[in-house]
Order: C-alpha cells, then structure tokens, then sequence
C-alpha cells in the first residue's frame, strides 16, 4: 500500500505550525481529530517536541496514517485511534489539553459537527484549546468566491457536506461550554479558529 497523499497538507503545514507553535506552547496532550493522511500528524509531531500527539480517524484510514508514522522520526506521536464522533469510545479513554482538526468541519455533515462539539466538552481539559483550521462563513455569507465555488464542489461529492457558518459553531460551542476566543486569517481565503474550554 502506497502512503495517502494530500497536497493541501503539503501547503498548508507551515503557515498552520506557525500558529501552533505559539497557541501549544505549554501543551502536553494534543488530540488531532480527523487525521486524514497521516502528513500534519507526522509534520506537526516533529515540530513540537514537548508534546504527546494524538492522531484519529476513521477505522479506514488508520492504515494510512500508520504508514506515515512508521518513516517518522518523531517519539512523540501517539498510534492512532478511532474516531467516529457517533461512537462514545473516543471519550472513555483519557482527557487532553488540546485538539486541533483541519480541514473536517466542511466535510462532516452538520449532525456531525454539533456531535464532534458535544464529544469535545467532555474531553477536553478545563482551558483547553480546540483549534480548528478550514474555510468558513459569516452570518451565512461566503468570504471569497473561490469559497462559494469550493461549497458547489462539496455538495456535489456529498450534499451533506458544506462550509459551516460560525454562528452554527458558536452555538454548539456554547452548549458545552466552549468559547471562541480567537479568529486568525490564514492563506487562501481559511481561518484558523481557537476555542477554549470554560
């Protein structure tokens, strides 16, 4: 089996790592939802030494991101496990002070973006970050057209899918006690969203 490759990981790891940097500083425990590939696990593990990275994924791709995990160097990322956010077995096992995703809400149906905030309040940490990068919407508009477009394409691979709006987050976020506290423009048209446990 060939490495899974995406090529927006590729672009994006840099800019993301530099926010990381400053926003994981004194993290020990990062669980990274919807891991993909495998790329940002290994990429982001390497360059944040001083803490415990936590890939997940679908039971289908944790083949993948084995794969990328087996070349790293890094001591400090995790096996991955199994995420559905359906599932209640990503909240049995432990807690962590962090959680970043990339590139998942617009995929995931907005069941399952108000599931993944309802999983996040029980195991994140009291003042844990929930970082979340990706393109989004305000009060129902599109920041860019490349971002309208990007939201046809979407719906025509699953009508489930979509840019969500940040009024919608809020308000699952909220639900669970979690904050938006910091909005950060990021290359081509995405955000980078920092949320915080209360």
């Amino acid at each position: 089996m060939d490495k899974p490759f995406a090529q927006s990981c590729e672009e994006n790891k840099t800019v993301i790592l530099q926010q990381l940097k400053a926003l994981l500083a004194t993290t020990k425990h990062c669980l990274e939802i919807g891991s993909g590939t495998g790329q940002h696990a290994v990429y982001f593990s390497e360059h944040l030494p001083h803490l415990s990275w936590q890939p997940s994924e679908l039971k289908e791709n944790i083949q993948g991101i084995n794969l990328w995990i087996k070349e790293s160097v890094a001591i400090n990322i995790q096996p991955p496990i199994e995420l559905d956010v359906f599932s209640s077995s990503w909240l049995q096992d432990k807690t962590y002070d962090a959680a970043f995703t990339a590139n998942t809400l617009h995929i995931m149906s907005i069941e399952h973006v108000e599931k993944l905030f309802s999983g996040l309040g029980q195991v994140l940490n009291k003042g844990a970050l929930f970082i979340s990068y990706g393109p989004f919407n305000y009060n129902g508009q599109f920041s860019s057209e490349s971002n309208a477009r990007f939201e046809l394409w979407l719906k025509q691979q699953n009508q489930l899918s979509g840019i969500r709006d940040i009024v919608d987050l809020k308000r699952f976020a909220a639900s669970h006690n979690i904050e938006l506290i910091d909005d950060i423009d990021m290359p081509v048209n995405n955000r980078l969203l920092v949320w915080k446990k209360q």
